[in-house]
């Protein structure tokens, strides 16, 4: 009997962690079934061992697994799942099952295909997971501007808070040209995060409306907040347009795609942005202030509330709304709201390290090697290597992490570390004010944590051991 064959694609907004849990899970879940699977990834460089149109042709279905476009048109006719690249991770071999079942349906857009004509497919998924998807294709191609350029903010830091001004007596021309680089690909977010929102909904042709929406909504000081309703506005007004002018002779559509759509999807989503940018500088003025307050007003409660999003899902959209906040307010010079932020996604991975090594009795020795990779992706800025320790018992693991980051992201607003680079972990440590107090919060917060993940084990451990003697 021939063996199944079965494509797949992941991809996560960071592209970093759960793109490539997901394929491995994907690739030892169909060995394990006996299936042929190839898995193409969709990580932060780029897509990697891409699927062929042969291999598309050939396959009995299509596992998709991902919070990002991933060309999902090409996969027309065939039998397709979507799901979030988290189910990828923990149902692998249930979604491979429904494949070898044939329980999945047969993808039919039922609208035009999404192409440079800027049209889109339709699909049965939620509006509340499209939008979801559509949103963190965005912050996927947003997050490298925010890194490269933060972190090099952040290295010229090092000679001085304000050695990169030429009217300060600390200036020095080398701080000034990492400010200027850095500066440059910082300023690059909102378009950019408009633009990879746009796209993901109309095509290329959104692509470039919204980019103009985006720096509309950057140059009115409208932030990340104007920069998604930038994207949003620009993609649907060039589903619209395609709509429109569906009607225009086939001989014609290479004039839709680069005279038509820009022309009238800049003009309609420019009038409208200039119109929205007032209230939306406002709402987000008024956001900011408001947890840049609370930092100073009530530290305990905006630790507690950074912790427990940052731990709840480990990279997904709670963890993400936690992550972008910070980055914006990095952006208008608050360095302490991400320090807390950068602490509570520390601490989950590190707390799993401490558990293994505290109580390594508790634990078998492939949980061991992970606890042991984990110091490393937590030291990092990794979120995700806790996640197949949350996996096993998410309704106890999960708020034990909660704990242990929000104990890490109470203790650095109570010290009042800052953090002016994005990312990095403790890799980003020289350019951190009150490094020291920094780590030991995040100890802390790790220990605390640890201690009760391996109680917790412990008690489960011996509970086990009571049903199986019984």
């Amino acid at each position: 009997m021939e063996k199944i064959k079965i494509v797949a694609a992941t991809g996560c907004p960071t592209g970093i962690a759960h793109t490539f849990m997901a394929a491995e899970a994907l690739e030892i879940a169909g060995e394990k079934l006996g299936v042929e699977i190839k898995v193409e990834t969709h990580g932060q460089v780029g897509k990697e061992n891409a699927l062929t149109q042969l291999e598309i042709e050939e396959a009995d279905g299509v596992i998709i697994a991902a919070d990002k476009d991933v060309e999902i048109d090409r996969f027309i006719g065939k039998l397709v799942i979507e799901v979030p690249v988290a189910k990828g991770m923990k149902e692998a071999e249930v979604l491979i099952q429904k494949i070898i079942d044939k329980k999945a349906p047969i993808y039919k857009p039922q609208g035009v295909e999404k192409s440079t004509a800027g049209s889109e497919i339709s699909t049965d998924e939620s509006i509340g997971r499209q939008i979801y998807k559509h949103l963190m294709n965005g912050v996927s191609h947003m997050l490298p501007f925010v890194v490269g350029g933060g972190v090099l903010i952040a290295i010229s830091f090092l000679f001085g808070i304000f050695s990169f001004d030429p009217e300060h007596y600390s200036y020095h021309p080398i701080a000034g040209m990492l400010m200027d680089i850095g500066g440059t690909a910082m300023g690059l977010m909102v378009p950019v995060l408009a633009a990879f929102i746009a796209s993901s909904i109309g095509g290329r042709p959104a692509m470039v409306v919204g980019f103009v929406g985006g720096m509309l909504a950057d140059a009115g000081e409208s932030g990340f907040l104007g920069g998604i309703v930038a994207g949003f506005l620009a993609g649907y007004v060039i589903v619209l347009l395609g709509r429109l002018l569906k009607g225009l002779p086939k001989s014609l559509e290479g004039l839709k795609a680069i005279f038509l759509f820009p022309l009238f999807g800049i003009f309609i989503t420019g009038v409208i942005m200039t119109i929205l940018v007032g209230p939306m500088t406002a709402i987000n003025e008024t956001m900011m202030s408001f947890l840049s307050n609370m930092q100073d007003s009530n530290p305990i409660l905006l630790g507690l509330i950074v912790g427990a999003m940052s731990a709840f899902d480990m990279g997904g959209p709670i963890n993400k709304a936690a992550y972008v906040t910070g980055v914006a307010l990095l952006g208008d010079g608050n360095f302490h709201f991400m320090a807390g932020v950068s602490a509570a996604c520390i601490a989950p991975p590190l707390i799993t390290t401490v558990a293994t090594v505290l109580f390594k009795n508790e634990f078998t020795e492939e949980e061991r090697s992970a606890g042991f990779v984990n110091f490393i992706l937590g030291c990092t800025h990794i979120t995700e290597g806790a996640i197949p320790f949350a996996a096993k018992a998410p309704l106890v693991v999960i708020p034990i992490l909660m704990i242990g980051s929000s104990v890490a992201a109470i203790l650095t607003y109570l010290f009042g570390v800052q953090v002016p680079a994005p990312h990095g972990g403790f890799l980003v440590l020289p350019v951190v004010t009150g490094a020291f107090l920094w780590v030991v919060a995040i100890a802390i917060g790790s220990l605390v944590g640890g201690v009760l993940f391996g109680l917790y084990k412990r008690s489960s451990n011996r509970k086990n051991e009571v049903k199986v003697s019984g």
